[in-house]
């Protein structure tokens, strides 16, 4: 028997959208989206948003110490598991949430659905800025190995076009960067189906090129390396988890996707978890393998395991490494593409945001508009602002959707026990309960600038509902 309170009132900024109305479409505007993904393209389009330069730059960084040399050492491969482990509790919820709310979406659809409204608008309108962000990040680093390699082939370009204005000496534009975000862009709009099948041919080669690296690197392990094993104690591993998170999270961009599977309420719990447990045993043998070929006091923190390789003459890896992080990380934009598109369509859906954004390519069944603004302003990010600036603006919004979809199926359960799920969040309410206390104190890690950054989004998103959203809203009575 549903045990779900009186219904907020409809002029209420906590009125909430009934799940079944959600899952049922009612009340929708705008085209709707072609289911075409089966469950491992989802899985691969998680695995791609997971694993990227992560499993190539932060295992060598954190177990090193980088330029201050206080690594975890060996230890790096439990601070892999203990993020991981965090990872999990969220992903668990997300799990529960896509099997019993098809919907695009995710964080801000699972949100407004049990939080109410302002929650849901913050989460989405946080999210719009986080991914559009990671998406310019990772095509900045992508351009810097893109430029490495061409040297490698005597290859030099224009020093105007290697850079944002800031970023170096005679640099105006990071043009591969940007062109790169809007070639994402494109392929997203040629529709779902063709997009996936790019993602899952990427996918497979970055997950062969990891594999390539475990085996090769498998038959020069030397036991010596893995004493000590935690030279930096406890701490240190914790220090080392809440660096190595940014690395284990993805699957909720790709659960922005759960209205494009062929059989949502089944696959989507499947694929979150699948491509969390994939990524993570990647990432433990890779880092087993890093560690294992060389003593973590001289592993290079920004390459390595080029450096790893190159200590034992097999500097030919290197060059392999170097072409599947391009690859790795390129799958990354691809997702988090996805997830922005997906985030702006749902929200425009629901009338928080002009409903022109919702509209829908009449043969592909995609979001094209919303698509390619995304792909401009992620180009206009990438191109004109350095590296360090542009990833001041992301975690704090992945951090926080954590947070409400965690306490959210926490309160849905007790509230709504009646509603049909296909997957249940084990260890209710302990597990979300860790996925909400992880990602708090990860919070604690970021620098006070991103505070400034997010109070001014929250600010600017406070005028923009107060303005426009909650008067234009499908709730809001006519």
């Amino acid at each position: 028997m549903s045990t779900e309170p009186t219904p907020q009132s409809q002029t209420s900024v906590f009125r909430r959208k009934p799940v079944e109305q959600i899952v049922e479409g009612v009340g929708e505007q705008g085209g709707g989206l072609s289911r075409h993904l089966g469950l491992w393209q989802l899985t691969a389009i998680g695995v791609g948003g997971i694993i990227g330069a992560g499993i190539f730059s932060l295992a060598g960084s954190v177990a090193s110490g980088g330029e201050g040399g206080k690594g975890v050492g060996p230890a790096v491969v439990f601070s892999f598991l203990v993020a991981g482990i965090a990872s999990a509790a969220a992903a668990f919820s997300y799990a529960e949430f896509a099997g019993m709310i098809p919907k695009a979406g995710s964080a801000y659809t699972y949100g407004y659905a049990v939080l109410g409204e302002l929650v849901g608008w913050f989460i989405g309108w946080d999210l719009l800025l986080e991914y559009i962000a990671i998406v310019a990040v990772v095509a900045i680093g992508i351009s810097g190995y893109f430029g490495f390699l061409l040297e490698q082939f005597g290859i030099n370009l224009p020093t105007w076009m290697l850079g944002a204005p800031g970023s170096g000496e005679g640099h105006r534009i990071d043009l591969f960067a940007a062109l790169l975000c809007l070639l994402i862009a494109y392929l997203l709009t040629l529709g779902i189906k063709n997009a996936a099948r790019v993602e899952t041919f990427v996918v497979a080669i970055k997950v062969a090129v990891v594999l390539l690296v475990i085996v090769v690197g498998f038959f020069h392990i030397k036991t010596d390396n893995f004493t000590p094993f935690s030279p930096a104690g406890f701490g240190g591993v914790m220090t080392g988890a809440a660096t190595v998170f940014f690395a284990v999270f993805g699957y909720d961009a790709m659960s922005t996707a759960a209205e494009e599977s062929k059989d949502a309420q089944r696959h989507m719990p499947k694929a979150i978890l699948y491509s969390l447990a994939i990524s993570m045993v990647l990432y433990v043998l890779a880092c087993l393998t890093l560690v294992g070929i060389q003593n973590y006091t001289k592993i290079d923190p920004e390459s390595g395991f080029s450096s790893a390789f190159a200590s034992v003459g097999l500097d030919s890896i290197g060059t392999i490494i170097a072409v599947g992080a391009i690859v790795g990380i390129l799958t990354v934009m691809f997702t988090f593409m996805l997830g922005v598109t997906r985030v702006w369509f749902a929200m425009s859906r629901d009338g928080l945001l002009p409903q022109w954004f919702a509209k829908t390519h009449p043969t592909r069944h995609v979001p094209t508009r919303v698509t390619w603004l995304a792909g401009i302003l992620s180009a206009l990010i990438a191109g004109f602002m350095p590296i360090a600036e542009a990833a001041e603006l992301t975690n704090i919004g992945i951090l926080l959707a954590f947070v409400v979809v965690c306490v959210a199926v926490i309160r849905l359960r007790y509230t709504r026990p009646d509603l049909p799920r296909t997957f249940r969040t084990p260890g209710m309410p302990f597990v979300p309960a860790i996925g909400v206390i992880f990602s708090l104190w990860l919070v604690t890690f970021l620098d006070w600038l991103t505070w400034v950054r997010f109070g001014l989004w929250f600010l600017i998103g406070l005028a923009v509902y107060f303005a426009y959203s909650r008067r234009h809203s499908l709730l809001h009575p006519r």
